[in-house]
């Protein structure tokens, strides 16, 4: 089978992953360990925890990769890992393995931006179905726990080019499901739980304010005046706002005296290995299923209403949502609905492929690998790493 075999490594938070790929379209293994245990008794991810739990997994996740794709060590063309952006120490670990390795190989080695990989999940799944059609410009919407991002992306030659028209102001869309579901005592990660939540409650028994961004992005002004342009090319912006949806739902807590309910719940499903959709309802009133559900739609809508704005904007031709919470049941109908009104073709990446994996990272490294564009030997980590 001739083609151009890609190992991948992720390793950029709390998934320690691998893959091989087939000329950026044929997913012929894709294994991921999860840390989520790990985390769990924190209501988030620890740094450190990660680090070494990647150090862990990394080996053996790789060789399992390999097995998995009936591929051997030499028969890979080239491997690709994460630069960033993501936790420090948690990418030094997949960039530390990943070098040693193309160097003991002999093969070429390839950097990949995260976010670029999260854009390449939805390419490398349509393109498997042999959708090659896609109409640009795309506008992609990288929705997850550590990021709320909009770009403009156009194929040039062999490569991608990113513009960004809009990101989150204080915490990311996941971030805000995390930090809610940790607040109502819920657990983590939070994202999933009230997915599940949401649909046993009235999603408009809590009307939450819209976020109201009253001023330009201060990072976006310290960019402009580093670059000496001036407020004439200034161009209008996508931005998004969560940690106000955050302090409401505190609020909401606070006024109707929910934080007994609360305690207990957290205390009784802390003892609870792995809780099923039963152990929630059971310790979960109707405010609480009321509150979980309202807060969702508020999220949902608000992600859907400023990307169909950036697209009727930038007069994009189709729509993609990648990342973690592009896995949320109601955000996807919410916006095949919402884009289906305007005529945009929307689409999605499978669920296995929304959350961090190496076949993304594989994927968004085959146009490199076709313009040899390879990572110098001193290329490191970027925590907080553009794309």
């Amino acid at each position: 089978m001739a083609g151009c075999y890609i190992l991948g490594i992720e390793s950029s938070c709390d998934e320690t992953a691998a893959a091989v790929v087939r000329s950026g379209e044929e997913v012929l293994s894709n294994v991921v360990f999860s840390q989520i245990a790990v985390h769990q008794p924190y209501g988030g991810v620890v740094p450190e925890l990660a680090s070494r739990e990647h150090l862990k997994a990394i080996v053996p996740v790789v060789r399992k990769a390999l097995a998995d794709a009936g591929r051997s060590y030499q028969s890979i063309d080239a491997l690709a890992v994460t630069q960033g952006p993501g936790l420090a120490g948690a990418l030094l670990v997949g960039i530390s393995y990943a070098k040693a390795l193309a160097f003991a190989l002999d093969k070429p080695l390839i950097a990949v931006n995260h976010l670029e990989g999260h854009i390449h999940a939805v390419l490398l799944e349509e393109r498997h179905i042999d959708n090659r059609e896609i109409k640009f410009p795309v506008l992609a919407l990288v929705v997850s726990g550590g990021h709320t991002h909009l770009y403009l992306a156009e194929q040039r030659a062999a490569g991608w080019a990113y513009k960004n028209i809009g990101h989150t102001r204080d915490d990311a869309a996941g971030e805000a499901f995390d930090k809610v579901a940790k607040l109502l005592g819920l657990g983590y990660p939070g994202g999933p739980i009230i997915d599940r939540l949401s649909m046993q409650g009235d999603p408009s028994a809590v009307r939450f304010p819209a976020a109201q961004l009253k001023h330009r992005d201060r990072r976006l002004d310290q960019h402009r005046n580093q670059k000496g342009k001036g407020d004439a090319e200034f161009e209008p912006r996508f931005d998004f706002s969560y940690s106000g949806i955050k302090t409401s739902v505190l609020r909401y807590v606070e006024i109707h005296g929910l934080q007994a309910s609360i305690e207990a719940r957290r205390k009784a499903l802390a003892v609870i290995e792995k809780p099923k959709l039963e152990d929630y309802l059971l310790h979960c009133d109707t405010k609480t299923l009321n509150l979980v559900a309202s807060f969702q739609r508020a999220m949902v809508e608000d992600l859907a209403a400023k990307t169909l704005a950036a697209a009727r904007a930038c007069d994009v031709a189709t729509l993609f949502v990648t990342g973690g919470v592009a896995a949320n049941h109601e955000l996807r109908q919410h916006f095949e609905q919402a884009a289906a009104r305007e005529g945009l073709p929307v689409y999605f990446p499978s669920r296995p492929l929304s959350t961090d994996n190496a076949a993304m990272i594989a994927a968004a490294a085959y146009p490199k690998f076709l313009a040899e564009d390879f990572a110098a030997e001193d290329f490191s980590a970027e925590a907080a790493m553009k794309l």
